[in-house]
């Protein structure tokens, strides 16, 4: 529980496109407020400084991160908006200082080491590997509820993972030949200025990358793998497209057999999220990145063509991909309803 009546909660990282993103939800959220917002030497001063859409709305300046200085914010939770590595780096001390911790990296997020240091680098964190808690409130609500280290999920794998665990736990469809196609837009490149994301490099132009090696591969197999109790292969393709913000799956199985249809799919899918106030499931309209834009939602339809089960995901990259999903979870984890501060 906090220690006073509304959740305090520090931001580390408000100067990117997220962190900017979660100081606006917070701002508005009736049980939490925000003390603190930190970050790196080269990204200090006002909020509004950085996003002159907060003039008027707060008063914060961006401080030098430092775990004493955020320990004496008497804070109940640190969101921590800051490269894999980095958080790493910080959440042992913080833990140490009793904080509860939401870290939006990949460094908690795989459960392995191995397999972590595989796609990123060597682990310095092992026991809060170990206690980290998958924040997908969508089918780790309980386990959220009690743990002091959440990491919260990655845009694709969210976006990915709610549209296929329930048809594959269901055994509508095969666990391997999965093909993932997803698109995002240019915010989940960061607010850090390179030539890939240069204006004429990026207007009018749609490519694909990451081929065979993107690191939301294994986060996306390890959750449905655990979700499902099956091992489940996929092949992540992403591309990126040249809309500030949205994401888009297209993803393409094998039946378990020649009888399923798109109305046996679409069923699962409602029994599924019939409870879960952030996913919806879609008939007679297909997801798309405008109709789930600036909110928490994850949206879902299923279709079958030629002999291949075709599901359609599309949430917010910036929100139900990072912060709003980060707000979901502190809102489970200090008793409150999940929805709290995000319709």
């Amino acid at each position: 529980m906090p220690k006073s009546s509304r959740i305090r909660v520090v931001l580390v990282g408000g100067s990117g496109y997220a962190g900017f993103e979660a100081i606006r939800w917070l701002l508005r959220h009736p049980n939490a407020e925000l003390v603190g917002v930190f970050g790196p030497a080269s990204e200090l001063g006002p909020m509004d400084g950085f996003y002159p859409l907060l003039s008027k709305t707060v008063a914060l300046a961006q401080e030098l991160f430092t775990p004493d200085k955020v320990a004496a914010t008497q804070a109940d939770l640190v969101m921590l908006c800051v490269p894999h590595k980095v958080a790493m780096s910080y959440v042992p001390a913080l833990r140490q200082a009793g904080l509860r911790v939401i870290d939006w990296s990949a460094d908690y997020r795989l459960a392995d080491a191995r397999v972590y240091e595989k796609w990123y680098c060597p682990h310095t964190d092992p026991a809060g590997l170990a206690e980290a808690v998958y924040g997908l409130p969508e089918y780790f609500a309980e386990q959220i509820k009690s743990a002091t280290l959440v990491a919260n999920p990655g845009c694709y794998p969210t976006c990915a993972v709610l549209a296929l665990a329930p048809v594959l736990r269901a055994g509508l469809i095969q666990p391997e030949g999965i093909v993932i196609n997803a698109i995002t837009g240019m915010s989940g490149a960061g607010r850090s200025a390179s030539l890939r994301d240069h204006y004429p490099e990026r207007n009018e132009n749609f490519e694909p990358y990451g081929v065979g090696n993107h690191r939301h591969s294994p986060e996306i197999e390890q959750t449905l793998t655990k979700i499902t109790g099956k091992q489940v292969s996929v092949l992540f393709q992403p591309h990126l497209c040249p809309m500030d913000r949205g994401m888009l799956c297209s993803i393409y199985a094998e039946p378990t057999g020649k009888g399923v249809t798109a109305a046996d799919v679409t069923t699962t899918l409602q029994a599924a999220y019939a409870k879960a106030p952030f996913v919806r499931v879609r008939t007679g309209l297909l997801p798309a990145t405008k109709h789930v834009a600036g909110t928490n939602f994850c949206d879902i339809a299923a279709e079958a063509a030629k002999g291949k089960v075709i599901l359609f995901s599309a949430l917010d990259n910036l929100i139900k991909g990072a912060s709003g999903q980060a707000i979901q979870n502190m809102n489970l984890m200090f008793g409150l309803d999940e929805t709290t501060g995000l319709y």
